[in-house]
């Protein structure tokens, strides 16, 4: 996983109230959004297990708190964080939490809207232009949700199949990376015939680190396909016409 970095208390707003003095909910939203998020590159390697505190829903939106020292110990409001896989814009910190609103779309179509408190997610900061890029391209745009089919433990590692959806399918290849809850990995295995799934080896270190250690049969998690792999298909499609 990414190094440490030492944790310290982050200052800033309470992360319990995001939203400007005086600016609706949704207009607060909108002006955090025009961030940097659009240009903003996560690499899969989840720096920390987070914690939800609430998520509060308000209208066609929600308010989302979540506990992670060592990513909120350099944040700042306006800058993006990775939760299981989604890009969110943090709106406010403070005592080592951040919180970030949720838009109706993104609940609609990530795992987000189905969090409660207690839950652990995945959080990873945006990599600095500086920065190792240790697992693949990911943006944080999650492109569909599936479910965990099976596990297979093994001697020092462990097998999950994922079912895939049949539109992402051609986006998925053997040896190929994909972000599963933000977490970057290389597919080990495809499904020949039949509906579509996929199969990631996870080591102990994923294992321990991540909320795929823990995801069982029946769970849902977010999915992003090769970023990569897209552009290649536009091109293609554009020179075929």
């Amino acid at each position: 996983m990414a190094a440490a970095s030492p944790d310290r208390a982050a200052g800033g707003t309470d992360a319990r109230f995001s939203r400007t003095p005086g600016v609706p909910f949704a207009a607060a939203a909108v002006h955090a959004a025009k961030g940097s998020e659009e240009d903003t590159v996560f690499t899969g390697i989840v720096e920390e297990l987070g914690e939800v505190i609430a998520l509060e829903h308000g209208g066609d939106m929600a308010l989302l708190t979540v506990r992670g020292p060592k990513v909120t110990a350099d944040a700042a409001r306006g800058d993006s964080i990775a939760i299981n896989g989604v890009c969110l814009t943090v709106t406010g910190t403070g005592a080592g939490q951040f919180s970030a609103d949720v838009i109706g779309e993104t609940l609609k179509h990530s795992t987000l809207g189905s969090l409660a408190p207690g839950q652990a997610v995945n959080l990873e900061r945006a990599v600095r232009p500086d920065g190792r890029l240790d697992g693949h391209i990911v943006q944080g745009h999650v492109d569909g949700t599936a479910p965990v089919l099976s596990r297979q433990p093994g001697t020092d590692w462990e097998v999950v199949r994922i079912s895939v959806p049949p539109e992402l399918a051609r986006y998925v290849v053997y040896k190929g990376s994909v972000a599963v809850d933000g977490v970057s990995l290389t597919v080990s295995g495809l499904s020949d015939s039949g509906p579509p799934w996929f199969e990631v080896s996870l080591i102990p270190e994923t294992l321990q680190r991540t909320t795929l250690g823990f995801r069982q049969p029946g769970s849902e998690v977010n999915l992003e396909v090769d970023l990569i792999a897209k552009y290649v298909e536009r091109l293609l499609a554009g020179r075929l016409q």
